[in-house]
């Protein structure tokens, strides 16, 4: 396949190109590429990111977390804020703020600045961190939830919500079983609910995954693995219900908690076959994209991972945004 590269304005070249994938020039760094290559960053462990690479850079956590998920290969580690002189670029990893480890990657040349941001999230996280966003010349963001109506609630009042609807089940004898992405969501859902004095029992694959988090220094408070028990006044937190190795035996009373930033959404709730849907999300709502674009103030935009009508609503702005793919 031809590799297209990106020409605008006064037709300058970009330090990037597309081909099924990102890569970054000089040096053919695949970003997020989900085929192997001799090198690739992962900006962090979901695996729609992820490949087994002949080398990988990534941060310490996220290499944790893919070994435990791809296995072994070459990990070229690189800790948050410490920058790497890679094949004629300096190369920053920032804290995105997504999942633990999760990584923006700042690439600076004598030319200029890219930022790709990867999948992000602006504001505090119980697990992740928070986004450090520097000024750049070219900004290369996810966007998706790049739709007006995802201008989600606060998230304190969200987690509000969340800890009250517990609590009600819990007196209604119920046991709460909470569906979240096993790595991530499942983490921080769980810090929230022991944070708060809830204890937690986990379903096989979000245990396995809470037990790297905590070897890397993130407590997530008191949880244990679930053996099949509910124990009173304990929650039970599990794969969504669309994903294999969901399901819960044991329990005779169960409310089933769905956390996603999809659920703001009323049309799309009923598809989680949840009695509560909770707008939690770990990736930046519009009003955050926008004003990710505030702080980095970039010359140019490239849109990915969301809506391509994201890119006329830039445009309508005033910016240089261009869908990516």
């Amino acid at each position: 396949m031809q590799k297209t590269l990106f020409e605008i304005d006064a037709k300058p070249r970009e330090s990037f190109y597309f081909d099924r994938g990102l890569f970054l020039l000089p040096g053919h760094l695949g970003l997020d590429v989900r085929r192997r290559q001799q090198f690739g960053f992962i900006s962090h462990a979901h695996m729609d990111h992820a490949a087994r690479h002949e080398t990988v850079l990534c941060t310490p956590e996220t290499a944790a977390l893919v070994r435990h998920r791809i296995g072994e290969t070459t990990y070229r580690v690189m800790p948050l804020g410490e920058t790497l002189e890679f094949r004629g670029s300096r190369l920053t990893p920032l804290a995105a703020g997504h999942v633990l480890g999760s990584a923006m990657l700042l690439a600076e040349t004598d030319e200029g600045s890219v930022l790709y941001t990867g999948d992000y999230r602006l504001g505090e996280s119980y697990t992740a961190g928070e986004a450090q966003l520097p000024t750049a010349d070219v900004l290369v963001m996810e966007c998706t939830f790049g739709d007006p109506f995802y201008r989600l609630p606060p998230r304190s009042e969200t987690i509000a919500k969340f800890l009250d609807l517990v609590d009600q089940a819990f007196r209604r004898g119920a046991t709460p079983i909470i569906h979240a992405y096993v790595l991530g969501k499942a983490q921080e859902v769980t810090k929230i609910l022991t944070d708060h004095g809830i204890r937690v029992q986990q379903q096989q694959d979000v245990y396995a995954i809470s037990q790297i988090y905590t070897e890397c220094g993130c407590d997530l408070g008191q949880y244990e693995l679930y053996d099949g028990r509910p124990k009173t006044r304990h929650a039970i937190v599990t794969a969504p219900r669309s994903q294999r190795g969901c399901d819960v035996h044991g329990v005779v009373h169960a409310e089933h908690f769905a956390m996603t930033g999809w659920g703001w959404n009323p049309a799309l709730a009923a598809r989680y076959r949840c009695e509560h849907v909770i707008p939690l999300s770990d990736h930046a709502d519009y009003n955050e994209l926008l004003e990710t674009i505030e702080q980095v103030a970039p010359q140019r935009i490239y849109c990915t991972h969301g809506p391509k009508r994201f890119v006329d609503d830039l445009r309508s702005r005033g910016h240089n945004a261009y869908w990516l793919g």
